[in-house]
């Protein structure tokens, strides 16, 4: 067997594996997205409270460092589910804020709408064009760490202004990231669908709960 026979046979089995876990991510990511709604709507039904809230965000994303650790196990599925569960529950509060508006449910749907849009429309992109943004990398974790500060700068002196344009930035983020992660995934840099999986539903999941907060300073009506 040649040299060049060889390399085409790692090539499509690279390729092969690619493909593999890039299904496995999509379709575990669409398991794990209506989980996560039908937790949110369990959440909004028993009326939890937002200091209980509060209290699910934060065993989730303690489960989030469970998940990384079991990521490479069967168990990891499991608690995948734990951590989207416990970060869609958490919702509920809001959601049910969002719904009492006049036309809260209209805007919680196009918060919906428009995150799948941007998931779709960058996923997209890069799945066609196959670019690689893995030099997104260090930017991205810059601004992230620039925004996570000032929200908790904000916390203090609760600027609405400040927030909003916390929101925005997190959505540019969060783009970000769909473009990175995907880029990772279809150039070999990301092989644990699992990983993969919950990155791209922390993505989303900050797409919407900022895009919903946008929507409703610029088009709640009480």
């Amino acid at each position: 067997m040649n040299r060049d026979t060889v390399y085409a046979q790692s090539s499509q089995a690279s390729v092969l594996e690619t493909n593999k876990v890039l299904r496995n991510t999509y379709m575990l990511l669409s398991m794990t997205l209506l989980f996560s709604a039908l937790c949110a709507g369990v959440a909004m039904a028993v009326g939890i409270s937002p200091m209980m809230s509060l209290g699910m965000t934060i065993a989730a994303f303690i489960t989030l460092f469970v998940v990384h650790k079991k990521a490479d196990s069967s168990s990891g599925l499991i608690w995948t589910f734990v951590f989207t569960g416990l970060l869609g529950g958490s919702l509920g509060p809001m959601l049910t804020y969002y719904v009492g508006l006049a036309n809260g449910p209209g805007l919680i749907m196009q918060a919906l709408g428009g995150t799948a849009i941007i998931f779709f429309a960058l996923s997209g992109y890069v799945l066609t064009t196959k670019k690689d943004f893995s030099f997104l990398g260090g930017f991205l974790m810059v601004g992230l760490m620039v925004v996570v500060i000032a929200a908790i700068a904000n916390i203090f002196f609760a600027v609405p202004a400040v927030s909003l344009a916390l929101s925005a930035a997190i959505i540019f983020i969060m783009s970000g990231l769909i473009l990175f992660d995907t880029s990772r995934i279809i150039n070999g840099g990301e092989t644990n669908y699992i990983r993969a999986t919950v990155s791209m539903y922390l993505n989303l999941y900050n797409i919407f709960t900022s895009l919903l907060h946008i929507l409703g300073v610029f088009g709640g009506d009480d």
